[in-house]
């Protein structure tokens, strides 16, 4: 039911109960009681009688007398009212305006709840310049109905923003999707992998649902970017789809989560997990295994209630869950939007609301938090807008709040519903679904250019593989981007059984991949890309062999940074550094070897000195970080052990590092080669 109509069918329920008491629209008439604006007996004689078929709910014998009335008298405006509600039922608007306007034009000070009535079929149908004046007259009597009084306040809003909207419009030339995606049935809830090579959406069949005995039956299908960077024909998802609806599908960045909404009665099993609900709609997710989806699993309380869970997101960071719970109530269903966060054991917590900048007193629904982690869109009716359900964006402060809600404009937004808005990875497109005509069926898919004001942070991503060093078999390890700013983790993930895995990188932070497997050395990696002109369409890719922990071999530790010609530790070298004192930790038989390297660049033996106290450095944060120094040896080899040719700058910076190795397992210790002294000071390889 779209908005106007939900709006005709309350005003003409409210006009049918109290036509004949003077209701809320004829109560603040100065008419004396019993009485009306004609004298004409006969033309009363027959709008009482359309009185009395109203009341019985005989709306065409209300009518025709209503008609009537109006024939032996044309200036009887309360006759012109009745006409102007049932043309509202009918959804037939432009009759109604008709109507209202004479009856304002014949009686308007009479009833002054017609300017309202007016004025709000112009809102909502998108006629804002006409609402205005219709709105402000209803505002300007002073005995009105305080209830409607505050509507018409809060219409006399939005009627302004929508005409201002309306006459400085945001660039928007949508596109439809094609008939890879789209097809004569509907079509929406899109959803794409933050590499933007596969994408997801619902689409609607005209047959019996089996679950619920209703029309309509929802499946997921699915499309990939071809050699060309074209998608191909959609497909659907067989392993997910079943005889119950699924809709509102959400895939993680990496592609390896499934989140999906699925409704049925909940005291039957239905759905592809054969679960019993625990509402009207339920969030089921699945992940990957060998490339294929498993068995999806309801996820559950506390996300999970006797409530309507439906339009799951699921943040780039791997941690949160955002999703809209309805509560039915006053004989309609609101929304709000809520986050739940993924805890360490696995297990989401407890559900919090967003806060006023995100959730109404209204409806709030269709949320999507971009894989920027930063912005957040969703789709709202309680706030000064264009009318029905129009889309906004928030963005993400510096204290971890939502900021204010910004209204996408017009004619991005309508005096329609609009809702199910996805912005690709890249940020510059969105997707939407709409009826618009010269599609392929009623809903399809279409995609436009966002304004670049709406658009969320840069992005790109980075694809890795990971393996073992010797057997060169793939491997599934712990993933984790660490802020080096803040030193917080921002993501944690899984490489897949395959050992591939895929991570979002903002543009303006510098991050830390660490890589850990038990068994296996930790592998780090750095992306500083403040310094970086970031490029989505040019991803980062990785290849992380790791060592198995008794091969003796050294790992680079390459986020562990000093100031030039300093052995002073740098902070943003400390999150790497905790990696390593927990590696040690879990590993308690393991004796470990710190070298520090340097380049060619000055006296040698100013070199061989930096670098003994630079790897002394780190072996004293490890110490203060509670493992035992005899677990510990340090050594500086200077520019003994270049890893790469002297010859420009890019080769010196690699050979500027430091290392570690497993020197010691609980089986004993292996060979360790020591450095030469230094001709101006010697250091000791043990910490003081």
């Amino acid at each position: 039911m779209n908005r106007i109509t939900h709006l005709s069918m309350r005003f003409f329920s409210a006009f049918l109960l109290f036509f004949l008491s003077f209701g809320p629209f004829f109560s603040q008439s100065s008419l004396p009681p019993n009485t009306y604006t004609s004298s004409n007996k006969k033309a009363v004689k027959q709008f009482k009688s359309a009185e009395k078929y109203m009341s019985q709910g005989k709306i065409e014998e209300a009518e025709r007398y209503a008609v009537k009335a109006i024939k032996i008298d044309s200036l009887f405006a309360e006759p012109n009212t009745m006409l102007a509600y049932i043309f509202i039922d009918r959804g037939k608007f432009d009759e109604a305006i008709f109507y209202l306007k004479r009856s304002v034009r014949l009686a308007g000070n009479y009833f002054p709840n017609n300017f309202y009535q007016l004025g709000e079929i112009y809102f909502y149908t998108g006629n804002y310049a006409q609402a205005i004046p219709a709105l402000k007259k209803f505002l300007n009597y002073e005995r009105t109905h305080p209830e409607i009084r505050t509507k018409a306040s809060y219409l006399l809003a939005c009627a302004e923003f929508g005409a201002d909207a309306v006459q400085h419009p945001k660039p928007f030339s949508p596109k439809n999707a094609g008939s890879a995606i789209n097809s004569s049935n509907d079509e929406y809830f899109p959803t794409v992998t933050a590499d933007n090579s596969t994408f997801y959406f619902t689409r609607k069949f005209d047959q019996e649902n089996q679950c619920s005995n209703t029309q309509g039956q929802e499946d997921f299908y699915f499309t990939k970017r071809n050699d060309k960077n074209e998608w191909t024909t959609a497909v659907p998802l067989r392993e997910i789809n079943s005889a119950c609806n699924e809709g509102a599908p959400n895939i993680s960045a990496d592609g390896q989560f499934l989140f999906f909404a699925s409704c049925a009665d909940i005291n039957i099993e239905y759905g592809p997990g054969k679960e019993k609900g625990f509402g009207s709609c339920d969030i089921f997710y699945t992940d990957k295994a060998s490339g294929k989806w498993i068995k999806p699993v309801n996820i559950g309380r506390p996300v999970n209630s006797n409530h309507w869970e439906t339009q799951p997101s699921f943040s780039s960071d791997g941690k949160t869950l955002y999703f809209v719970r309805g509560i039915q109530g006053r004989g309609q269903r609101t929304g709000d939007i809520y986050y739940s966060v993924l805890g360490d054991d696995g297990k989401f917590r407890e559900p919090i609301k967003l806060g006023p900048n995100i959730n109404t007193e209204q409806s709030e629904e269709s949320v999507f938090i971009h894989p920027d982690n930063m912005t957040l869109y969703f789709a709202s009716n309680g706030r000064v807008g264009m009318g029905g359900m129009d889309l906004y964006m928030s963005k993400r402060q510096a204290n971890g709040e939502w900021g204010p809600a910004v209204n996408l404009g017009y004619p991005i937004n309508t005096c329609k519903d609009e809702n199910s808005l996805l912005v690709d990875p890249s940020g510059r497109l969105a997707y939407f679904a709409s009826n618009r005509e010269g599609g392929f069926g009623n809903l399809d898919i279409y995609y436009f250019e966002l304004p670049q004001e709406f658009q969320p942070e840069k992005i790109t991503f980075s694809k890795g593989f990971v393996y073992d060093s010797l057997s060169r078999k793939p491997l599934s390890a712990a993933v984790e981007l660490i802020d080096l700013e803040t030193g917080k983790s921002v993501l944690n993930s899984f490489s897949s059984a395959q050992g591939d895995f895929l991570v979002t990188l903002n543009a303006d932070k510098n991050y830390m991949v660490n890589v850990s497997r038990s068994g296996y050395l930790f592998y780090s990696e750095k992306f500083r890309m403040k310094e970086l002109e970031v490029n989505y369409e040019k991803s980062f890719l990785l290849s992380i062999p790791l060592l198995p922990i008794d091969t003796g071999k050294s790992t680079v530790l390459r986020n562990v940074y000093f100031d030039t010609d300093r052995s002073e530790l740098r902070q943003e070298s400390f999150p790497e550094l905790d990696k390593l004192v927990l590696f040690m930790k879990l590993n308690a038989d393991l004796t470990i070897e710190i070298s520090g390297h340097t380049d060619n660049t000055g006296d040698k033996n100013r070199n061989l000195v930096l670098s003994n106290d630079r790897a002394n450095a780190v072996t004293e944060y490890l110490v203060r970080s509670g493992i035992d120094k005899k677990r510990l040896i340090s050594v500086g080899w200077g520019e003994l052990k270049p890893i790469a040719a002297n010859d420009n700058e890019f080769n010196k910076q690699l050979n500027r590092r430091t290392e570690y190795r497993i020197v010691g397992t609980k089986k004993g210790m292996l060979k360790i080669s020591s450095p030469p002294d230094s001709s101006k000071e010697k250091k000791s390889n043990k910490i003081k």
